[in-house]
Order: C-alpha cells, then structure tokens, then sequence
C-alpha cells in the first residue's frame, strides 16, 4: 500500500523536527558547508525570517515530518528581487520517495503565484565522489529541469577536503519589460494556495 504523503506550509512549531532532519546533513555530509548543527533557538528564527516573504513547505509521510524545501533571497539586492534561491532536504530515509520533486513543484507555483522567474540552487560539488558528497544532488536538479551556470572551484573546506560549488538554474516565468511586483508569500491569496494544494 503506498504512503500518504501531504504537502503542507511549514510553521516555526516544525522547527525541533526539521532540525534533526538537517542535523545529519551537517554532522555527516558535505551537502551543507555549515560545521555545527544550529541551535533551536538559531534554526526557528531561520524559518521566521524566511517566511517574512518566502514558501518554506514540508512534507509528511503517514503523518511524519519526512523533508522541507525552501526559497530565499538571491543576493538580497532591490534588482534580484525576481530570482530565489532554493533549498532542500530529506530525512535520511525518506529519499527517492518522490518527495523532492514533490516539494519543489510546490516551490515552483509558489514562486510563479509570487511573479517570480528565476529559481538558483547552489551544490556542493565534489571533483571525485566521496563518502560525504556525491553528484546526486546536482542530478535531481538537472532532472527537475535546472542547468549548470557556474561552477566555483574548490571554494568549500570540509572534512579535511576541498570541494566545488555549483549553481544551476531554472526559468519558471516570463521576463517581461515591466515585471509585476513580487508578492511576499504570507501576501499570497490563500485560494492560490489551496489551488496549489497546499493547506
């Protein structure tokens, strides 16, 4: 029988359990660059800030909080205001579910309801696979439809190595010559929402 899986807005009582889904990623991987594991306290006001004018979604598997995707300000200057940079993880356990995909299409039709038009990623990206980076992540956004625009070159020190970053792109709207305003996300209609599919 297949799980439930719910796609919902992530509020800032998710934080503990979205924590400890992030938590391995920092102890354990090189998919984030950061050393300590945030403190409660640092990741809640994280997602606060975040959903000042940004989706911040989850998913739910049977119930249980199983992985978040997020947007944020691409450079943060007034001209960039078209373009967010996205973010995403799952529970260690929970991969190659279909939750990424799921998750960021709820991204994706947030972002157009938002009038914006370019979504970034940014990877860490190992010259030779390791045992705490492989190139899955850039996989699954090039399986999504980004592309490669960049590459830093060994701009990334952990664990004693050195590794890459990427960034890839992905256009979901239409550049016009007058762009309407972006709509901050808590702005959003919620009818837009629930045609999204979100609660």
């Amino acid at each position: 029988m297949d799980n439930h899986v719910r796609i919902r807005v992530a509020t800032t009582d998710d934080a503990a359990n979205l924590l400890e889904i992030y938590r391995p990623y920092v102890e354990k991987t090189a998919i984030s660059f950061e050393y300590k594991v945030p403190s409660l306290d640092e990741f809640t006001a994280r997602m606060a800030k975040t959903l000042k004018k940004y989706p911040y979604v989850v998913a739910e598997v049977d119930g249980a909080l199983s992985g978040y995707a997020y947007t944020g300000a691409f450079v943060g200057r007034a001209a960039y205001d078209w373009a967010a940079e996205t973010t995403i993880y799952l529970k260690e356990d929970k991969r190659k579910m279909g939750l990424g995909r799921k998750l960021y299409g709820a991204i994706e039709d947030i972002c157009r309801a938002q009038n914006i038009t370019n979504l970034y990623a940014c990877i860490g990206y190992p010259e030779a696979e390791d045992q705490y980076l492989t190139k899955n992540s850039a996989q699954f956004h090039a399986h999504l439809g980004y592309r490669l625009v960049g590459t830093f070159q060994k701009c990334g020190y952990k664990f004693g190595r050195w590794y890459d970053m990427v960034w890839m792109e992905k256009i979901i709207g239409v550049h016009s010559p007058v762009p309407a305003a972006v709509v901050p996300f808590p702005d959003l209609d919620k009818d837009v929402l629930r045609r999204i599919g979100l609660q």
